[in-house]
Formats: C-alpha cells, structure tokens, sequence
C-alpha cells in the first residue's frame, strides 16, 4: 500500500491576511518542509495543494498573485500540485484519481488551517476509505472569533475578547474529533525523526 502526504494551503495568501500574527505555527513552512523531506525520503508521493477563490478580489483570489506556496517550499520534480475551490482536497480537484492510479492507501495530512481544510480533509479521506495520519504539529490555525461577534474588529480585540476561541483549543478540539474515528494523530518527529533527515532538510 502506497502511502501520500497532503500538504494543504501552506500558501502565501495567509501570511496576507492580518490574522497572520496570531497563526498557531508561525514556523510552518519549516516543519512541512522537513515533513516532505521525510516522506520522499521514504518514497512517499508528495501533493501539494493550493485553496483558490476566483474573483473574490481577496487574498485566495488568483489574480492578486498570492495563491502560490510559501517561500522555502517548492515541489520537486514530479510532485502533483492541485488548486482547489472547496474546503477539503477532494471535491474540486482529481486528487482522489490521483491518489487511485499511484495506488495510493494511505494519506498523510498536514497544512492550513488544522479545523477546516486539514481536518475536512482528513474526514473524507477517511470515508472513502484511505487509512489518515493527521499530524497536527505540521498544521496551522488562527484563533476563531465567537459566532456574534461583531465584524471588523481588530485584531487586538478579537484576542482579548474571551469568547474568542484560542488556537490550543481549536487544536485539542480537532484531535479529540479524528482520533479513533478518521485518523491517527502523529508528531513531525514520528514520521519524520531528525537523525533520519539529510543534513539540508534539518
């Protein structure tokens, strides 16, 4: 059984957004970079996906030039790079096709952000049958503002307003949800232990 790794939204468009400054992993383009180090190391395939919203006139809008891989990430030669619309990396995209002609049984998901496109990921790869490794430590998420909150606010005052849920709370939260039913929660250093890296990729 071949295994994958899902690298998802690790894009440019976050680090645009003024929220950028709460992000969970600031060093995230480090951690998936000695994540996808591991897995071709171990002769995984590597999948890269960008979130598009065209015409939206927004960060994830592919005109304004922010819907590329962050700086320090580049897929190697070979490695699939799909752009999707929806918030999980099957519906809008042919990775699911993909993933069935490299006969591919396994995923491994990491990227942003943990709650939503990672985790809704992982779900559906789950139901259609793939075995999911989720490893959270190579996720990202932003602190998430209560349902009535008013719009607008700065982000000084979203993180100062109790009602705003923290980013080790969203995390907990996801873990709690997939563990035992959707995937196995993993570390970076489970599948990808520093004595077993090359020396760039450490």
């Amino acid at each position: 059984m071949n295994r994958a790794l899902i690298v998802i939204d690790v894009q440019e468009s976050f680090r645009r957004r003024p929220n950028w400054e709460a992000v969970s992993a600031p060093d995230i383009v480090a951690r998936t970079a000695r994540l996808a180090a591991a897995a071709r190391e171990a002769g995984d395939l590597v999948v890269w996906i960008l979130h598009a919203d065209p015409g939206s006139g927004g960060v994830f809008d592919p005109g304004l030039g922010h819907v590329r891989l962050m700086d320090g990430l580049s897929p190697a030669p070979g490695d699939p790079v799909l752009t999707k619309t929806s918030r999980n990396a099957f519906t809008t995209t042919g990775l699911q096709q993909l993933l069935t002609a490299r006969h591919v049984g396994e995923v491994v998901v990491c990227g942003i952000q943990t709650e939503q496109c990672c985790e809704t990921t992982a779900r559906l790869a789950a139901d259609l049958g793939y075995r999911v490794t989720f490893v959270t430590d190579a996720t990202a998420t932003f602190p998430i503002e209560h349902r009535d909150a008013p719009p607008g606010r700065a982000l000084a005052d979203i993180l100062a307003d109790p009602a705003t849920l923290p980013t080790d709370q969203i995390i907990a939260r996801t873990e709690y949800a997939l563990a035992g039913r959707f995937a196995d929660i993993a570390s970076i250093d489970d599948l990808a232990p520093v004595d077993d890296l090359a020396p760039a990729a450490r």
